[in-house]
């Protein structure tokens, strides 16, 4: 009798043990995953800054020159484009990321060809609402690109934590999923050349 106890001993020792790293990791994916999700909801919050400043912009530009009508069109429908782009936080695939982030890079694009033809007009550019947007609108952009670190720092954490063995094998069991990064637009290694 007394040998039946010991291995039973040790089976209830080891599933205890077991059990409890399993919970403790399910519950360390859950919370990474909500940190996620918030920093997540920041980047949009920002996003949607950016594109609620932008119907200003436009419309002052607009109202003060003579300007390009192609230049004002590609930023009305980029910025339709990208606020159309709408992902749930449960979706941070790299693929949904990547298009999200695609349909944002077109909106800054758009934008800085704004900004640039907006060097024609040296009344426009000495106009007092034009000159708050133009900052309301750079201040923005910093705090987007604080928001897409913040976020890609809590993917990191969280991605290399599933990958760490044997949080791989309860991530499996609990269907946990690699998350998708920000990543650098095409071409951005390489430095604006500045013509005077």
């Amino acid at each position: 009798m007394k040998k039946a106890i010991i291995p039973i001993l040790i089976l209830v020792v080891v599933g205890i043990f077991v059990y409890t790293k399993a919970v403790g990791t399910y519950n360390q994916f859950v919370q990474t995953e909500e940190d996620i999700n918030g920093k997540w909801a920041e980047v949009e919050t920002q996003y949607q800054r950016r594109a609620d400043l932008i119907p200003n912009l436009v419309n002052t530009v607009k109202g003060y020159a003579d300007f390009e009508k192609e230049t004002l069109e590609g930023v009305i429908n980029a910025r339709a484009k990208a606020t159309s782009i709408n992902i749930n936080a449960n979706e941070l695939t790299p693929e949904k990321v990547a298009q999200f982030q695609q349909a944002q890079d077109q909106l800054g694009g758009s934008l800085s060809r704004l900004l640039v033809a907006v060097e024609r007009y040296p009344d426009l550019k000495a106009n007092q609402n034009f000159l708050d947007l133009q900052a309301q609108l750079e201040g923005t952009e910093n705090r987007i690109a604080v928001a897409r670190r913040n976020f890609n720092q809590s993917v990191q954490a969280y991605n290399s934590n599933l990958r760490q063995f044997p949080n791989n094998i309860f991530a499996g069991w609990y269907g946990f999923e690699k998350k998708g990064y920000f990543e650098a637009v095409e071409g951005a290694e390489n430095a604006p050349a500045v013509e005077f």
